[in-house]
């Protein structure tokens, strides 16, 4: 037995993806295990596994959280079978494609708010309240990088995630004295079921998708440490965020509608090139984007602020090394894709000093 059996999680959508990734992770880590979903073959399945190999109890409800009142059922029938938890994951989510005037079906459209908004929040209220009376716990919210971000074509998932990322946010402050930590996950495009049950699967952005095991580790991570937010992945997954806090929201939706629409089957080693292209470019104006906001800031901050904001030059510089190398390597696939990637780089500065120069006007 491993030293954290006495404690347990809740996981929400555990039954695949990021959800059963991050239940791998806690029962390796000696948690019992509740497991929420709709599928309870599979959920058995897993906690017979968990059980094997590594001696953790597991609790299965079955449960459809879209429906009315379904946090409040989960929640009975925790308390029926006298558990308290320590951790709670709220994973479970849906999205939805399709242009919201035309094409998107309410009935989903309502079913999605439910899920992704009502039944997360009032999953928190419930075992959050617990978690503040014995003044310890943890709660990790399944935002997205859409979160911070326009996202036409999902345009109703998007907004769910902004509430959950904000919600998320505010109780941080409001729990900032007790010893109960939440955290906004906030991953970007990952290879889950997500994009299929959205009618999505043949997206652009599902050409590039995210390990759901390397999520889930980042994930779990920070959620030990107490981090307010954790975006999973590498430089690229950072830049999106510099971007939607210093660039027009225009053009960010503008970003977003070109990765929402329909994929072409056959590309040309010049398309794959300029994608790659768009993928440097991002990172480059990042490290641009995140230095100039620095610079901004250090001139008018104390002798302690500059100190800590020196630090952080430096890891922007360090960074910025990074994609540097990256893109010399690429050099060897194609002067045009780094000629495109300078472009892009180019444009999203512009973009990002008017913005700047607006501010100090």
């Amino acid at each position: 037995m491993t030293t954290k059996e006495s404690k347990t999680a809740l996981i929400t959508g555990a039954s695949s993806g990021i959800g059963q990734e991050l239940a791998k992770l806690f029962a390796k880590d000696g948690y019992n295990l509740v497991l929420v979903a709709r599928s309870t073959d599979v959920l058995n399945e897993l906690g017979g596994r968990f059980w094997d190999e590594y001696g953790v109890e597991t609790t299965v409800i079955t449960k459809d959280l879209s429906e009315e009142d379904a946090a409040q059922d989960v929640y009975n029938q925790v308390k029926a079978k006298n558990l308290s938890v320590d951790v709670l994951v709220n994973d479970a989510g849906v999205g939805l494609y399709g242009l919201f005037a035309t094409e998107t079906d309410w009935e989903r459209e309502k079913s999605l708010i439910h899920l992704n908004v009502l039944t997360t929040t009032q999953m928190t209220k419930l075992f959050l309240k617990e978690m503040v009376e014995r003044n310890e716990g943890k709660i990790l919210n399944l935002a997205s990088l859409v979160s911070i971000t326009p996202m036409p074509l999902m345009a109703v998932y998007a907004a769910t995630k902004a509430y959950i990322y904000n919600f998320t946010q505010s109780l941080i402050n409001e729990l900032k004295d007790t010893n109960v930590s939440v955290t906004a996950l906030l991953p970007n495009a990952t290879d889950t079921d997500f994009f299929n049950k959205a009618g999505a699967s043949n997206t652009k952005v599902t050409e590039n998708l995210d390990n759901p095991a390397n999520v889930a580790k980042d994930a779990y991570n920070a959620l030990m440490k107490g981090a307010p937010k954790v975006i999973p992945g590498g430089l690229v997954n950072k830049a999106y965020e510099v971007m939607s806090y210093v660039a027009p929201q225009e053009t960010m939706a503008g970003m977003m509608r070109k990765n929402m629409e329909p994929k072409v089957e056959a590309q040309t080693a010049d398309e794959k090139g300029n994608k790659a292209a768009l993928t440097w470019g991002i990172g480059l104006a990042a490290v641009v984007l995140a230095g100039a906001a620095i610079a901004l800031v250090y001139a008018n901050s104390s002798e302690y602020d500059k100190v800590r904001y020196r630090y952080k030059a430096g890891k922007i510089k360090s960074g910025a090394d990074d994609v540097y190398g990256d893109v010399k390597d690429s050099l060897l696939s194609g002067l045009n894709s780094i000629k495109d990637a300078v472009s892009t780089a180019k444009e999203v500065v512009a973009k990002a000093k008017e913005t700047f120069t607006e501010a100090l006007a």
